[in-house]
């Protein structure tokens, strides 16, 4: 089992530079940091992580590949937005599930940036079919997501977050007890962490554990979805 003495104080220290130089000249005159002191880290922490998720369910994945695997790329997707920075400020870890091939299969989610880390757990964005088969699931086994949100271990450690409707999407009741839940956009469980926790040699302890925690609500998203967990 590989071990992870926690990410260097070089990795937050880059990501503040970053988002002060967002440009490609300075990132390139900087790659060997950005190498050194964000994506080895990360990739060391994926491969640390990899027999814990396994403990967790067969079925989420830790890849520490450089392309295409856990570690989000670094380069933005400038596309279709307004702000042109090149590079994203924050490393980006997601553990799919097998069955999906990007951020909007169900997974757990690392974020760590200068501004704020946090965890999250569940279905960020699905497609419309998927959406709607998760709210069906919660509407007709509701007594039963209710209690899954409110664990004491998972309700003292995550809230649930993401976009909502302003109304219940037509087809449900709105007097339902969890409406509110049926108005989401995303089933995404989120954790605040210190930035401290990465720092630690306890780091894959202290996130492992947390995710321990999203355990039954990630199940019930799952059998929701028809997927294995």
């Amino acid at each position: 089992m590989e071990t992870f003495d926690g990410f260097p104080a070089g990795t937050l220290e880059f990501l503040e530079e970053l988002s002060l130089r967002n440009e490609r000249t300075w990132f390139e005159a900087n790659r060997d940091r950005y190498e050194r002191d964000v994506r080895e880290p990360a990739r060391a922490f994926i491969r640390a992580m990899k027999p814990r998720l396994q403990a967790l369910s067969p079925h989420f994945v830790a890849d520490d590949r450089k392309v295409g695997g856990s570690l989000m790329r670094v380069h933005r997707d400038t596309r279709f937005s307004k702000d042109k920075t090149p590079y994203k400020t924050n490393v980006g870890i997601q553990f799919r599930h097998d069955a999906g091939k990007d951020v909007h299969a169900p997974g757990l989610y690392v974020h760590l940036a200068p501004e704020g880390c946090f965890l999250g757990a569940g279905l960020w964005g699905p497609e419309p079919a998927v959406l709607q088969r998760l709210r069906e699931q919660v509407a007709d086994k509701g007594e039963r997501f209710a209690a899954i949100l409110g664990e004491p271990a998972f309700a003292e450690t995550f809230r649930q977050g993401g976009d909502k409707l302003k109304r219940v999407p037509r087809g449900f009741d709105a007097t339902h007890p969890l409406a509110e839940e049926l108005k989401r956009t995303s089933f995404i469980a989120v954790c605040d962490l210190d930035p401290v926790v990465f720092g630690s040699p306890a780091v894959v302890d202290e996130l492992a554990g947390r995710f321990e925690r999203t355990r039954d609500y990630l199940s019930f998203l799952c059998a929701a979805i028809s997927l294995p967990f």
